[in-house]
């Protein structure tokens, strides 16, 4: 369903006239090596289009003329090989739609101490040129993600690559919507937002559908195909014995099984990545889409619980950030502490909707009572999430921007059984620990929902918001709640 090779990343180099033909062409030759080997390394996922060099207002102009005016290109990355006079990139960048990556870099790793001339310091001064180009963005204020280095460094190439990822899932949001099935849970404050602001600052449409054009669709799905659907779940997960057989709880499966059947059809038809649901409105439906939702979740589609858009949209972000990686990405919820001295940790589940992506081993496909709703006992996938270093995020709307908040923790193995929760879960210790890291979220406005992920690193997410301009809150390993609380009374001042 995602494919990050559709996205275009046109690699523009900059130099001038004043240095003569020979010169321009060494520059245009170097620019194509350097083109032709990015586009070889698995690192940078996207496809990498070289564009001619840039030496004069009009060319540059023309070329981000072209770039918003191309659906493909999700971001442009420039590079000055030799000096090149800022003042003719202003008209450009102020015209510019699409995200940034200054690379810094030179053709030549080493500096030739025994022919160095005159001639090879015209043509290799990336060290000046890249300079006057930084200025102009900061000058002009611009959002952009400076990345230094030799341009055959691996650690070099992994810093483009995550920026391509978070350009890509930025150029997808655009480019998708997010389908609310019916309204946010009643009374609940921050799964509300400005839908409006969303469109204009992330490109997200987010529109509602009322759950009775799903349980349309679900009424026209056939016995057949849904016992076709079924057997894929036998291939892929344990299934507890008494759904091999005729009865309700077959019958449970099966319902699950309509269910992403006509979701997945709604989604296609809508052109939607990313969807919601909420157990106080399931009219025409027998069961709360747990077991689709996980499913559609493993398949790439952004999902949110309660009418949640704002983390079903940024599920469906990191979906594209983490496509190809190892690790999963999901919908997550804080439920419960622990809070035994030196095991101090937070138990995350939901109640149904957990993506299998995150699972340490193979889930186990059950069928439970719920609890609320007031619907029949649904399907879903029980599982634990593998242990090891991973994320949360969640997107909050302040009224007067959106901010991002973003807690580096640690997943750890469920030393102890659970019999009577059967649902997806996953145990984490939140960086620096569970006081600071719930105190520093609190302050911050942070969600009870999230997109957890062992996939993604912090950096990720600090490239798309800040593509998106937005802003970006760390929780980590140095985090002091009382310093984070000066820290975001400053940035009332910069995000006013």
């Amino acid at each position: 369903m995602i494919d990050l090779k559709q996205f275009e990343f046109w690699f523009i180099v900059g130099s001038q006239d004043l240095y003569g033909e020979e010169t321009l062409k060494q520059v245009a030759e170097h620019a194509r090596i350097m083109a032709e080997e990015f586009s070889r390394d698995g690192q940078l996922p996207g496809t990498l289009v070289l564009k001619p060099v840039a030496t004069d207002p009009a060319g540059i102009r023309k070329l981000f003329e072209e770039a918003a005016a191309a659906p493909a290109c999700a971001g442009i990355i420039t590079w000055m090989h030799t000096f090149s006079p800022s003042k003719m990139w202003i008209q450009g960048l102020a015209i510019n739609k699409k995200p940034v990556l200054h690379l810094h870099t030179q053709f030549n790793r080493d500096i030739p101490w025994d022919s160095i001339d005159m001639d090879f310091m015209n043509l290799n001064q990336s060290a000046h040129g890249d300079r006057e180009h930084g200025y102009i963005y900061a000058r002009m204020r611009l959002p952009r993600k400076v990345v230094a280095g030799y341009w055959q460094e691996a650690e070099l190439r992994r810093r483009i690559g995550v920026w391509m990822r978070a350009s890509s899932a930025r150029q997808d949001g655009m480019d998708s919507a997010a389908l609310r099935l019916g309204d946010n849970m009643r009374e609940v404050a921050v799964t509300e937002g400005d839908k409006v602001e969303a469109q204009i600052k992330l490109g997200w449409q987010v529109n509602t559908w009322g759950i009775g054009d799903l349980a349309a669709r679900y009424k026209g799905v056939s016995d057949s195909a849904a016992e076709k659907l079924v057997k894929d779940y036998e291939a892929a997960y344990e299934v507890s014995p008494e759904l091999g057989g005729p009865g309700p709880r077959r019958n449970a499966v099966l319902e699950q099984a309509k269910i992403e059947i006509a979701l997945k059809e709604f989604l296609t038809a809508e052109h939607a990545g990313a969807f919601t649901t909420t157990f106080q409105d399931l009219h025409g439906l027998p069961q709360l889409p747990g077991l689709a939702a996980q499913r559609l979740m493993e398949q790439g589609y952004g999902f949110g619980a309660e009418g949640d858009w704002k983390q079903s949209m940024l599920v469906r972000a990191a979906k594209v950030m983490a496509l190809g990686l190892s690790g999963g990405v999901s919908f997550m919820e804080d439920y419960t502490y622990h809070f035994e001295p030196g095991k101090e940790a937070a138990l995350g589940a939901h109640m149904l909707e957990v993506c299998p992506s995150i699972a340490g081993a193979k889930p186990r496909l059950e069928v439970h009572p719920l609890g609320i709703g007031g619907k029949a006992d649904p399907a879903r996938l029980v599982f634990e999430a593998a242990p090891g270093p991973a994320l949360l995020v969640t997107l909050v709307d302040l009224g007067t921007r959106l901010r991002m908040i973003v807690n580096e923790i640690e997943t750890i193995p469920v030393e102890h059984h659970m019999p009577r929760l059967p649902v997806a879960c996953a145990l984490w210790k939140p960086l620096p620990n569970i006081r600071d890291a719930a105190e520093a979220w609190m302050l911050a406005g942070g969600a009870h929902h999230s997109v957890y992920t062992t996939a993604l690193s912090a950096e990720y997410f600090q490239d798309w918001a800040e593509m998106s301009q937005i802003e970006c809150v760390l929780i980590g390993k140095d985090t002091k709640p009382l310093r984070l609380r000066e820290e975001l009374r400053w940035g009332e001042a910069c995000w006013k």
